[in-house]
């Protein structure tokens, strides 16, 4: 497995971990906002690939990441998982 493939869902999991101190201290965090829903072109090209959702250039087909599933288990349940998807 690629370093890439293993950074994707980190950005989420670095993201939340670093305001979970915030929760624990009673303080009502009731958004964040994650940049960016789908992989784009930046700074001369596609990679690194840090969106939610991964698309095919040439059909434009759209597929979930794992850091989207995992993003969103944390919205839906306010529970932060150590694993990931």
């Amino acid at each position: 497995m690629s370093v890439a493939l293993l950074a994707r869902p980190l950005v989420a999991v670095v993201a939340v971990f670093s305001f979970t101190g915030t929760w624990d201290g009673g303080v009502d965090v009731r958004g964040y906002l994650y940049w960016s829903l789908l992989d784009n072109y930046e700074w001369g090209g596609y990679e690194p690939t840090f969106g939610l959702v991964a698309w095919d250039r040439d059909t434009f087909a759209r597929r979930p990441k794992p850091s989207l599933a995992w993003l969103g288990e944390v919205a839906r349940t306010g529970v932060v998982p150590v694993r990931l998807h």
